[in-house]
């Protein structure tokens, strides 16, 4: 319990926060940036049959 208050209350715990959120939101950035980049290349790959 003292881990989780101090990760929400002191600076060192809500800059981990951040940067937890920060590397999430990359991650789900780049899934998103891939799949749509290999749905396009499906679509494209089909056009050239």
């Amino acid at each position: 319990m003292h881990a989780l208050k101090d990760l929400f209350t002191s600076d060192v715990g809500l800059m981990s926060l951040a940067v937890i959120a920060l590397v999430l939101g990359i991650g789900v950035y780049l899934i998103r940036y891939a799949l749509k980049h290999m749905r396009d290349e499906e679509a494209s790959a089909r056009l050239r049959r």
